[in-house]
């Protein structure tokens, strides 16, 4: 896996037009090559790229990519790029940050409706994450960041997405599975900024 930052100065933000999530989609996108068939895009088969906004000031922005194959060099800004040791996911324990879209389906509508308040999104992210291979404590679980984002696509279909911020520390029960939650990103909205597991070893 590869570990990149795309670097942009107020210039090239206003250059590549980010107004929204998606605008910021398709600047990541655009950066990598695109090797999924359609077929592969309509199963929800892994782009094999996830990203984190990380904001930025008055002097420009900060975009955490991880991938499986190297992006290409961006006509605005500037990208970092660094491959991740296998070794780095043998630890047992983590300081974690992760951007989540927070979601649970009604048990009598069947749909989808997104969790707002912060001790729910606490409780739910405790409860789902063993299947993602680790488990955390509330003890030392943060939720920061709560907002709702609104964008159309450019198939013209109107997004909602809520996301949060979720810091803590993570302890690996199944090391297979975090290893494939840590590639392939935990949760829903993975393609608009969300499920990027950020960690440094403890």
């Amino acid at each position: 896996m590869i570990a990149s930052v795309l670097h942009l100065s107020r210039a090239d933000v206003k250059a590549l037009k980010i107004t929204d999530a998606y605008s910021l989609h398709r600047v990541v996108y655009d950066l990598f090559d695109d090797v999924r068939t359609e077929s592969e895009k309509e199963q929800s088969v892994s782009s094999g790229i996830l990203y984190a906004d990380k904001g930025g000031d008055f002097h420009g922005r900060r975009i955490l990519m991880l991938s499986n194959r190297q992006p290409n060099a961006p006509i605005h800004g500037e990208v970092s790029i660094r491959k991740i040791a296998d070794s780095f996911l043998d630890y047992s324990q983590y300081r974690f940050e992760v951007v989540v879209n927070p979601t649970q389906r009604d048990s009598a509508s069947r749909k989808i409706i997104p969790l707002r308040k912060r001790e729910e999104i606490a409780r739910w992210f405790i409860e789902k994450a063993p299947q993602w291979g680790f488990e955390v404590s509330s003890a030392h679980l943060e939720v920061e960041d709560i907002v709702v984002k609104k964008f159309t696509e450019k198939t013209g279909r109107e997004v909602t997405q809520g996301q949060a911020r979720i810091l803590g520390r993570l302890t690996v029960t199944d090391k297979e599975n975090f290893v494939q939650s840590f590639q392939n990103g935990i949760g829903r909205g993975r393609s608009f900024g969300c499920g990027l597991l950020q960690v440094v070893p403890i």
